[in-house]
C-alpha cells in the first residue's frame, strides 16, 4: 500500500548516551523506555505503571519531586485487594504494608532520577478523566470499582494546559521535554469520543510548546494514524501498534533526536546483540566455545563505556572451564 511519509522537523536539543531520561505515560513511554534499556540510555521508564491522563500524570511527577508519599486519601481495597488510585493495578498488593512500601520506594526511586535528568517524555493517553465522588479526586486508575463512585468527563485543554504550568514552576529550568500523544484508541470510551480525547490532548501539547522554549513535540500519534496507517501495522487487537510500527516509530524518534555518538553505539551494540541471540546447536562445541570468546572480547572492545556486567555474566556461564 503507498504510503507518504511524514517530515519531522529536526530537535535543536540531542540525546546522548550518559544522558538521564525520564519517561512518563501511556504505551510509548513504555515501548520507547523497553528499547532505551535495550540500547543502554540511562533512563527510567513509568516506574508508577501505564498512566493515561495529564492530570494523573502531573501528580505523580509532582508528587515525586517534592519527594512527598502518596495520599492516604488514595488508598483503597476492593475484594481484599488493597491499592492506591494514583498507580497502576500492578502495585496491588494482599497487604496494605507492603503496598505503602512499594509506592513509596518507587516515589524514592523516581525522585532521584528526575533531580539529575536531562529528558522528561510525557505520554499522553486520554482526556478521558474519573473523578471518585467521596475523595474529590481524579484518580489514575479504577482498580475495577463500581462505576458509580465515579463521575466521568472530558478535560478541557485549558485544564491541562494551566495544570502542566503547575508542574513546570518546580521542574529544573534546563530540562527538555518531550510530549507525545499515544496512538492507541481507548475504544472502550466509544470511538467518538476517543477522537475528541486525542484532539484535546494534541491542542494541548501544541500550546504547551507554543509557551515553553524547553518543550517539543513528538509525532507518534501522527506517525501511526496519517503515516503508517494500515491495519497490517497494528497488532491483532487492531488497538496497539505491531513491533513493525514500533521499530519504524522507534527509527523516527531516534533519528531525531539522539546525537551521532549515540547512533553509532545503537549500531554497534545490535552486532552485540545479534550475537546474544544466536542459537547454536550445540552449546559445547569448540566451535560455540570460540564464538563465545569473541563476543566477551567484543564486549571489551566497545566503542562507549556502558555497563555490560549483565551479558558478561550470561556468556561466562556457558563456558566451559
Amino acid at each position: 500500500m503507498f504510503r507518504t511519509e511524514l517530515h519531522i522537523a529536526p530537535s535543536p536539543q540531542k540525546i546522548s548516551l550518559k544522558d538521564p531520561i525520564f519517561l512518563i505515560g501511556s504505551c510509548f513511554s513504555t515501548n520507547i523506555g523497553s528499547l532505551l534499556e535495550r540500547y543502554k540510555f540511562n533512563s527510567l521508564a513509568n516506574p508508577f505503571g501505564t498512566i493515561f491522563n495529564p492530570i494523573s500524570i502531573n501528580k505523580l511527577l509532582i508528587t515525586a519531586l517534592n519527594k512527598s508519599y502518596l495520599s492516604e486519601n488514595g488508598y483503597g481495597k476492593n475484594q481484599d485487594i488493597h491499592f492506591h488510585y494514583d498507580l497502576h493495578s500492578q502495585f496491588s498488593s494482599l497487604q496494605k504494608e507492603a503496598l505503602v512500601e512499594k509506592g513509596n520506594h518507587t516515589l524514592e526511586v523516581a525522585n532521584h532520577h528526575l533531580k539529575t535528568t536531562k529528558w522528561l517524555i510525557i505520554t499522553w493517553g486520554s482526556a478521558i478523566i474519573y473523578e471518585h465522588k467521596n475523595i474529590g479526586e481524579v484518580v489514575a486508575n479504577c482498580h475495577k470499582v463500581p462505576a458509580k463512585n465515579f463521575n466521568k468527563r472530558l478535560l478541557s485543554t485549558e485544564e491541562i494546559v494551566l495544570d502542566f504550568e503547575k508542574l513546570m514552576t518546580i521542574l529544573p529550568d534546563d530540562i527538555n521535554i518531550l510530549l507525545t500523544v499515544s496512538p492507541v484508541r481507548h475504544i472502550k470510551e466509544t470511538i467518538e469520543l476517543n477522537s475528541a480525547s486525542k484532539s484535546i490532548l494534541r491542542i494541548a501539547t501544541h500550546t504547551l510548546t507554543e509557551k515553553f522554549n524547553n518543550i517539543q513535540y513528538f509525532p507518534s500519534y501522527e506517525l501511526m494514524m496519517d503515516d503508517l496507517r494500515d491495519y497490517r501495522f497494528y497488532k491483532s487487537d487492531m488497538l496497539h501498534p505491531s513491533e513493525e510500527a514500533i521499530q519504524y516509530i522507534w527509527q523516527k524518534f531516534s533519528g531525531t533526536y539522539f546525537d551521532d555518538t549515540s547512533m553509532d553505539f545503537i549500531k554497534e551494540w545490535d552486532s552485540v546483540l545479534k550475537a546474544l541471540n544466536h542459537k547454536p546447536f550445540n552449546v559445547h562445541s569448540d566451535e560455540h566455545q570460540k564464538f563465545l570468546k569473541k563476543i566477551i572480547s567484543k564486549l571489551n572492545s566497545l566503542s562507549y563505556n556502558i555497563n555490560t556486567s549483565e551479558e558478561l555474566k550470561y556468556i561466562n556461564s556457558q563456558i566451559l572451564n
